[in-house]
């Protein structure tokens, strides 16, 4: 048989103990050379600077990789029709 506690816990002992399991949201800070929130603390997912110097390389589309994904799409709904 596994061990139990001897007494119940009071209600105010319970409440004392979940008094600090509460949810929290995470703060964010306009990023300053975008202007898009990002957390704190954190590289800008957007532009990929930290505190005024890039740190990250964001990598970007070029024209003709969007440009052949649209002719694709565009020879797609030929086909359907």
């Amino acid at each position: 048989m596994t061990p139990l506690p001897k007494r119940r816990w009071s209600t105010r002992r319970q409440g004392k103990r979940r008094a600090t399991l509460k949810v929290t949201t995470s703060s964010s800070v306009v990023c300053s050379n975008c202007g898009q929130l990002k957390p704190n603390h954190v590289a800008c997912p957007k532009c990929g600077f930290y505190r005024g110097r890039q740190v990250l390389k964001i990598k970007t589309r070029n024209k003709e990789e969007s440009s052949y994904a649209k002719a694709s799409e565009d020879k797609k709904v030929e086909n359907k029709n």
